[in-house]
């Protein structure tokens, strides 16, 4: 394969592009960034996107990975115009339910003599390569092309039942590609290859090119890792097309590879890759698909943060880079926490409710199903939480001392380990200062006043020393949501209590 010069192909009219996954596992940030491009061409260009499963591998497909799929996209808003749960005039969208169309093409192929009738076994492949001088693995050698019908009857006596093998040309495969220019493959680079297995199920390289033959699929955008196919496709796409069932060849981009740590193609057993454990550290929709769009493509220099809507006003497959993208999660989290930041605090509180009940400190996991006291500490503690959390995942920690009605907060190791010797009379002085403040106004500003005076002023503490051991004994974490606001949310009776509580157990 070689890149021969840089040219890219216009983008046809009325845009048709696919997604169309295999349910063989756990959805996984490749296959969701390919669905992302092929949505945002669809829509930038106001084409059709089509939303298909590749389910023939009766042993690695399953419906529950199947069902993952079309949930992940329904999460992230991942929308299509034909497919699954939709329909459209190409069904049905299932490969698994279109055997009979295989069936039928793979008989004008090998009626046409474009594929032939191969009964050649791997080791007698590799057998005829080490004789011939060749490595074993140097592939398929042809042998079968030109068979006789004798030879084929002595075959079938053997009891063996031939494969089909479509036949490339003599020819070097030449195409243009959307994001990586002209691709050159030699002639007898690529060996003949199987279409349809002896025991006469068909292979992907048959069915996806006879898929996207039949649903009129003009734009073909995918992975690196398929790229090698790519000459084969194209030449079965001329058959199909001498052969009346396809009506043009579709032009092909394919997107960088998605690397993980130590320079390593991000694999499926990668935790980065797993799209539902980011979804269960508490990545949003718009923050994670932010992101997944940075993975090769970019809106602009210097903006890294942007909607969907401006993905696809500025969208076009032809800008998005050949080189592999790196996945850095703590730059995905940064971007995912703009976005928490972008939320109205009304939906930034519905969406972290369910995180709130996994982790045990409300008591529903929706909004409306909340206790009243629930909703209004919330509320309050909503303008506090918001700008300082970058997963909804953290909002539990952030609030969970606000909602808790104990007395004491046993504090976390880290926080322990900021007491210092000091600890005790501050919490005396503090208490002794709180004790005689006024309920009907305990509010932040007069608290932080009060406690300003009580340890900095006449304790003679230093802000950090001052504070310190308060915010441990009323959220129990190093880090919490702002110290006095959260003194008011709580009230005067459970944050006195808990810096008893905490001076108690020093």
């Amino acid at each position: 394969m070689s890149e021969a010069e840089n040219t890219k192909p216009e983008l046809p009219e009325n845009v048709r592009v696919r997604f169309c996954p295999s349910p063989t596992g756990t959805p996984h940030v490749g296959m969701i960034r390919t669905a992302l491009f092929n949505w945002a061409e669809a829509r930038a260009t106001g084409g059709t996107m089509v939303f298909r499963i590749e389910d023939t591998d009766a042993e690695r497909d399953s419906e529950d990975s199947y069902n993952q799929i079309v949930e992940s996209l329904r999460w992230l808003g991942i929308d299509w115009d034909e497919g699954i749960d939709v329909g459209g005039p190409h069904g049905p969208y299932r490969q698994s339910q279109r055997s009979e169309l295989y069936k039928d093409v793979a008989a004008k192929l090998l009626e046409a003599g474009y594929a032939y009738e191969s009964f050649s076994t791997p080791d007698e492949i590799k057998e005829r390569n080490l004789a011939a001088g060749r490595p074993e693995a140097f592939g398929y050698d042809g042998y079968d092309r030109n068979l006789s019908e004798e030879q084929k009857a002595a075959f079938r006596a053997e009891g063996r039942q031939p494969a089909l093998r479509l036949k490339m040309p003599d020819e070097d495969v030449v195409f243009d590609d959307l994001i990586r220019g002209t691709i050159e493959f030699k002639a007898g680079s690529v060996p003949d290859y199987v279409i349809v297995r002896p025991n006469g199920d068909p292979l992907y390289t048959l069915t996806n090119p006879v898929d996207d033959a039949l649903m009129e699929i003009n734009v073909v955008l995918r992975g690196e890792d398929l790229l090698s196919s790519t000459p084969r496709q194209i030449v079965l796409y001329r058959y199909l097309m001498e052969l009346g069932i396809a009506k043009q060849m579709p032009v092909f981009g394919h997107m960088p590879y998605v690397m993980g740590q130590g320079n390593k193609k991000l694999s499926k057993r990668d935790p980065e890759s797993n799209l539902f454990n980011h979804r269960d550290n508490g990545f949003i929709r718009e923050g994670l698909l932010n992101y997944l769009a940075l993975l090769g493509w970019s809106i602009a220099p210097d903006n890294d943060v942007f909607s969907m809507d401006e993905m696809v006003a500025k969208f076009d497959v032809r800008d998005v880079k050949a080189n592999p993208a790196r996945f850095d999660i703590d730059k995905a989290i940064s971007i995912n926490a703009e976005h928490i930041r972008m939320l109205e605090p009304a939906d930034f509180l519905a969406r972290a409710v369910p995180y709130l009940h996994r982790d045990g400190v409300v008591s529903a996991e929706t909004w409306d199903a909340l206790t009243d006291r629930e909703r209004e500490i919330l509320t309050a503690s909503a303008e506090l939480v918001q700008p300082r959390v970058r997963l909804l995942g953290e909002v539990a920690g952030m609030v969970g001392s606000l909602l808790s009605e104990e007395g004491y907060i046993e504090p976390e190791d880290d926080a322990r380990k900021t007491l210092k010797d000091s600890a005790a009379d501050v919490l005396d002085k503090a208490i002794a200062a709180l004790e005689g403040a006024d309920e009907a106004n305990w509010k932040a500003e007069p608290l932080h006043e009060l406690l300003n005076v009580a340890l900095i002023d006449e304790g003679g503490y230093k802000p950090r020393l001052a504070f310190g051991p308060v915010r441990v004994a009323v959220s129990g974490r190093r880090v919490s949501p702002p110290l006095f606001e959260s003194m008011e949310i709580l009230g005067k009776e459970i944050t006195i209590a808990r810096l008893k509580g905490l001076r108690a157990h020093l």
